[in-house]
């Protein structure tokens, strides 16, 4: 299958999935992500915030349990900027704005620096079992997970599985090193 088919059926599966189904499955994607990663060493962590329209897994569960339990990490936001994403921190300050996809991004803030970011949670639409993931296409987290350190981590979060068959990968793509999922957490060789 070719990455546009598989992102049309990961998308339309997505979709089919009721508000309290996404509800209930973030919810537990949330917890898995709260107790089975290890935050002991992260000290600044990047997240996206969800497509609503595209019912992505919300991440606010997550960032919200940060902020409780691990206030020692630092939450850092993208926004995209031309065809590129900058990152801020998030504060009690940081005013959140929807850009033109209906993503909510920070307007201004304390800009976070690629080289001082330990986790990144990366949104997908499919990943396989070698832990290639497959976006929307727009290669912006391509970019942004190619300037990363080489130790940091990369986590992606699904409602489902992964895909029987490998996703066809490109040079720049980089793989990630689990996603979470409500029912198990997929660990992969990076």
């Amino acid at each position: 299958m070719i990455k546009q088919e598989i992102r049309s059926k990961k998308l339309n599966q997505r979709l089919a999935l009721s508000k309290n189904e996404c509800d209930e499955l973030s919810e537990k994607i949330g917890e898995r992500f709260l107790s089975q990663v290890d935050l002991s060493s992260i000290r600044v962590l990047h997240i996206f915030l969800p497509i609503i329209s595209r019912k992505e897994p919300d991440t606010r569960i997550i960032i919200n349990g940060i902020k409780k339990d691990f206030p020692f990490i630092r939450i850092s936001l993208p926004r995209v900027e031309g065809d590129q994403m900058v990152n801020f921190y998030l504060g009690k300050e940081t005013r959140l704005e929807k850009n033109k996809w209906g993503i909510e991004e920070p307007v201004s803030g304390i800009p976070t620096s690629t080289e001082e970011i330990d986790l990144v949670v990366v949104p997908l639409l499919a990943f396989d079992r070698e832990g290639n993931r497959l976006g929307y296409g727009k290669g912006f987290y391509d970019k942004f997970l190619n300037q990363c350190r080489r130790d940091c981590q990369k986590i992606g979060l699904s409602y489902f599985g992964p895909e029987d068959e490998l996703i066809p990968t490109d040079t720049h793509d980089v793989p990630l090193n689990a996603v979470i999922t409500p029912m198990q957490v997929y660990k992969f060789k990076s």
